[in-house]
């Protein structure tokens, strides 16, 4: 249902431009105001899908009711109707953000598309600040170590410059995180961050999928194709492992970095590009330059500032965070979310996951069913103990044996040898793959316990 604000001096304009509205489409909620002053209040405490405001009008007019909107809800499109009107002033109106400007007596079908257009803009608006919303989560930077907290801040620092970033560390430490977290806070966030996995790529295809071919530039080019370069024109290009790309690739980069022009394979036309170039290596760059596999002269031009990722084995008070953060997640995908207060990690579990990278551990929830997954959301540690409360299985792990488990009750006290068999199954026999590695054998599953 599309909410829809008429800001109008004259009653009988507002009653024709309602009843127009409503016979357009019944789902519209129609709204009036008869001054600008109150069709202001009405914004500030009210969320409208389209405002129609008239320019001329007492106490406060369509011009000032724009500006004054545009600061506090910019995302509402505004359409100016004015039987005063003219170039200038339309032209004011569309400087000031206005979605359209209309003259009095309006075209019906002009009005009409113009409202559906406007109404068009705003579910596009709604649903790209849904997208960013998500799309921030799954980039969200997890832990308060001194390590993380140092890139945080360096993050936020170099976000809102164009500075090209080198981001180094191992693999699975987040480097696509960083680099997402830099675009997100910089001033290009508006455009696309184009991501770019050089290692992925064969060396003889690689400057094609960078700067784009014409059409007979090698077999395959059956059409011309732009590169991903211009792609990210005006926004972030992430060129991860950046350290395996061809020297001839690295020479066209660089080209790119010094004049802001590329040339598409096979063409000798250039194409001018305005990219932010973020980068990312899990190699000794410094070396590689020493070896001459990469150019002396790539690695000044892209390493403005360097933001280097330690393992998470080397920000140990990360773990139960990162882990718990990834149950919650797994929890709102299935619906779950408001019990895993009851089900957290501890921080016995730290030395269980330390071997891991950041990588390793996101890819625990994937895969699984709803039943399954709340078996791996029962998970509790305590006393450097993993307990499976395993209620998908015929036979199940009563909350009193699990409690024992929890005090550091050997099984063996405790419970029948069918329990203690029940407990010892390894997660795999279930189905279950919830750590890879972690719990290796029953032995040590045992060794655990004890």
């Amino acid at each position: 249902m599309s909410k829809i604000l008429i800001i109008e001096d004259e009653a009988s304009i507002r009653r024709v431009l309602t009843k127009i509205l409503s016979e357009e489409n019944d789902t519209y909620q129609v709204e009036e105001a008869e001054d600008g002053v109150q069709g202001l209040e009405k914004i500030k405490n009210s969320d409208y899908d389209l405002v129609l405001c008239d320019i001329k009008m007492p106490k406060m007019d369509g011009e000032e009711l724009l500006e004054a909107v545009k600061k506090i809800k910019p995302e509402i499109p505004i359409v100016m109707i004015s039987g005063h009107g003219d170039m200038e002033t339309a032209i004011n109106t569309m400087r000031l953000g206005a979605f359209d400007y209309i003259s009095k007596p309006p075209d019906l079908n002009r009005l009409l598309n113009t409202v559906r257009n406007a109404l068009d803009k705003k579910q596009l608006v709604v649903e790209n600040k849904i997208l960013k919303k998500k799309v921030s989560k799954n980039y969200e930077m997890i832990g308060n170590s001194e390590p993380i907290d140092h890139i945080k801040q360096m993050i936020e620092k170099v976000a809102p410059t164009d500075a090209r970033v080198l981001i180094t560390g191992p693999n699975g430490t987040g480097k696509e995180l960083v680099a997402h977290q830099l675009h997100e806070n910089s001033n290009r966030s508006q455009q696309a961050i184009i991501e770019v996995n050089c290692a992925a790529i064969p060396s003889e295809l690689i400057e094609s999928e960078l700067f784009g071919h014409v059409k007979g530039a090698f077999t395959s080019a059956v059409k011309d194709r732009a590169g991903k370069f211009e792609a990210a024109n005006g926004g972030t290009i992430f060129l991860d492992e950046i350290g395996d790309m061809s020297l001839s690739a690295q020479a066209k980069v660089l080209r790119a970095l010094q004049e802001n022009l590329i040339q598409r394979v096979g063409a000798d036309k250039d194409i001018k590009v305005d990219v932010r170039v973020i980068a990312a290596t899990n190699s000794d760059i410094k070396t590689e330059v020493k070896n001459k596999t990469f150019r002396e002269d790539l690695l000044y031009r892209i390493n403005t500032m360097e933001i280097n990722l330690p393992a998470l084995r080397e920000r140990k008070d990360d773990i139960v965070p990162m882990a718990n953060f990834i149950l919650q997640e797994i929890a709102e995908k299935y619906n779950h979310g408001s019990e895993t207060s009851r089900w957290n990690f501890d921080d016995n579990v730290a030395p269980y996951l330390e071997k891991y990278t950041l990588e390793q551990l996101n890819t625990i929830p994937e895969g699984f069913s709803n039943t399954i997954f709340w078996n791996i959301a029962h998970i509790v540690v305590t006393q450097q103990l993993l307990v499976y409360k395993l209620s998908g299985l015929p036979m199940q792990v009563s909350d009193d044996l699990v409690e024992k488990y929890r005090k550091g009750t050997k099984p063996e006290q405790d419970a029948t040898q069918e329990e203690v068999d029940l407990i010892k199954k390894k997660p795999s026999m279930i189905g279950i793959n919830v750590l890879p590695g972690i719990i290796e054998s029953d032995s040590a599953f045992v060794d655990a316990a004890a």
